[in-house]
């Protein structure tokens, strides 16, 4: 699936593509990034034009500074075990958030130096090369600017590249002193280099009147930012303690905020909404990445289908589980119910087979009592779901195929969805499977979880197995009068009304543009 790139990300890889040595073209920079050659020339055309809005100098350091647990060096992972050591497990929950680490990671990371594993070696050699050729570029970026400082269309080159972003030449914004200073100070080293001041302005994206403006002793600073603000409706440092103690608890150490609060909610606690929640955690810096991956963007869907209630759509896919030989995998077949999000079925084999797959939904039939005509079954054109032998049992069952378009690899997202859920999960083993046992009892609890305890999203926070049953109905409904004893007891904490906890009403698969709302057809 498309991966969403951030524009902190987008101006930091045109910075490098424009930085670029002498000896390397864009292609190096492109591969050395991890994104097509055609992508990062398009960005580069579109900071030219100021298509961009300019990422902060933290945000850019803060970007550059994340990075996945498995990207951790032997050193950094003994020092972390040694810090846990003298912790607490509360404590322990809030150092893995603030590193972007979960528990587990500590835990496998003493199991590996006890039995002499060194898995992040190569990684930390890697990275090393990689730093080493960062402030090798740097280096000759410095160099580059000073050749170029010789004319004027050198000198607005750098200016571009020097700075943090275009102003837009939009009236009245807010510019804090240390950026005007830094805007002053880079204009005037263009002007010494060669370039008129009204087209460095162009640059930066202000007018030539407000840089000569600045110049005034009068006009220093602006005195806006000697405003004092506060929100009315602010939580005390007691409330935002408590949010954060409760994250940091063994039991929510695992989960994001739009799981903790409604779990928090179905056992009558409200602390505060997703957004606080994210807010704060946010300002203790406890709020890290720590998932494997980037979120996907949305794709688009070929037929309609709607799903008004449980046991009507179905759909279907294949997945590979590694194992311990290299090119040899298991394959999970799982079927899911697209309104209650429900694991309906799964089994793990040695083979992809159209009569395995056939077994499977027979034994599902006969699980959830379907009848002729009741169901349909949405696959992708894979070989086992275009088989004789499934297309017969599905012929035989009355149980109508629904097949994606062909060469589109994006028409089947629920599915999709959930394996990808799967595969990120924490307790999701590091290293291949060992055998199909092993395989089939790690999905058999993972199945377990996801139908029982998982709240899932796309139906407003209740598990597969309430919404599957239709007990969601009355769960919302209770979180509804919690939420809104919640907003009597301080009004003035909400600018408008609760958030909406009505149940989920049809659900649509690869639903026609504008027949659906966006909430009701998001998969994950």
């Amino acid at each position: 699936m498309s991966v969403k790139f951030t524009e902190a990300f987008k101006i930091q890889a045109v910075q490098k593509a424009l930085n670029r040595s002498a000896d390397s073209n864009i292609k190096d920079v492109a591969d050395l990034l991890g994104v097509g050659f055609s992508t990062l020339t398009k960005w580069i055309r579109q900071a030219k034009n100021h298509e961009f809005e300019m990422a902060s100098e933290a945000e850019l350091k803060m970007m550059s500074n994340e990075k996945r647990p498995q990207d951790w060096t032997l050193e950094e992972r003994l020092e972390i075990i040694i810090q846990c050591a003298a912790l607490d497990e509360k404590a322990i929950n809030e150092l893995c958030r603030e590193s972007g680490i979960y528990p587990h990671h500590i835990q496998q990371w003493k199991t590996d130096f006890v039995n002499g594993k060194k898995s992040s070696s190569v990684t930390s050699r890697s990275g090393e090369v990689k730093e080493l050729k960062i402030e090798n570029k740097a280096l000759k970026k410095e160099l580059n600017r000073k050749d170029k400082a010789l004319a004027e269309t050198a000198a607005l080159l750098v200016l571009q590249k020097k700075g943090k972003r275009h102003l837009g030449s939009r009236r009245g914004q807010l510019i804090t002193n240390s950026e005007r200073e830094e805007i002053l100070s880079l204009i005037n080293e263009a002007q010494a280099a060669g370039a008129r001041q009204s087209q460095a302005c162009k640059i930066i994206g202000l007018n030539s009147k407000t840089i000569q403006r600045w110049k005034y002793n009068d006009n220093t600073h602006d005195k806006r930012l000697n405003a004092q603000r506060a929100p009315k409706n602010k939580l005390t440092d007691l409330e935002r303690q408590r949010i954060i103690n409760v994250a940091n608890e063994a039991t929510y150490a695992n989960l994001p905020p739009n799981q903790i609060v409604p779990i928090l909610a179905d056992k009558g606690i409200y602390l505060g909404s997703e957004s606080t929640f994210y807010r704060i955690l946010k300002a203790h810096k406890l709020l890290n990445h720590r998932q494997r991956g980037k979120p996907c963007q949305k794709v688009k869907k070929p037929k309609a289908l709607v799903a008004t209630g449980p046991n009507q759509i179905y759909t279907w896919d294949i997945t590979y589980l590694p194992t311990t030989v290299k090119g040899l995998f298991f394959y999970l077949y799982m079927v899911m119910d697209v309104f209650s999000r429900k694991v309906v079925g799964w089994q793990v084999h040695d083979n992809e087979s159209s009569a395995l797959a056939a077994d499977l939904m027979t034994d599902i039939c006969k699980r959830e009592d379907i009848k002729r005509g009741q169901v349909v079954l949405h696959s992708d054109n894979g070989s086992p779901m275009k088989g004789a032998t499934m297309l017969a049992t599905l012929q035989e069952l009355g149980i109508m195929p629904s097949l994606s378009r062909p060469s589109v690899s994006n028409d089947n997202p629920y599915s999709e969805s959930l394996f990808r859920t799967l595969k990120y999960r924490p307790e999701y083993p590091e290293k291949a499977f060992l055998n199909i046992a092993t395989s089939r009892r790690w999905v058999d609890d993972f199945v377990c979880w996801y139908n029982n305890e998982h709240r899932h999203s796309g139906i407003k926070f209740v598990t597969p197995a309430q919404r599957h049953t239709g007990r969601d109905i009355e769960i919302l409904a209770q979180r509804t009068r919690l939420y809104h004893a919640a907003k009597a007891r301080h009004p003035e904490r909400w600018s408008g009304n609760i958030k909406n906890l009505e149940p989920v009403g049809s659900v649509y698969l690869n639903p026609e543009k504008g027949k659906a709302n966006s909430k009701e057809v998001e998969a994950a």
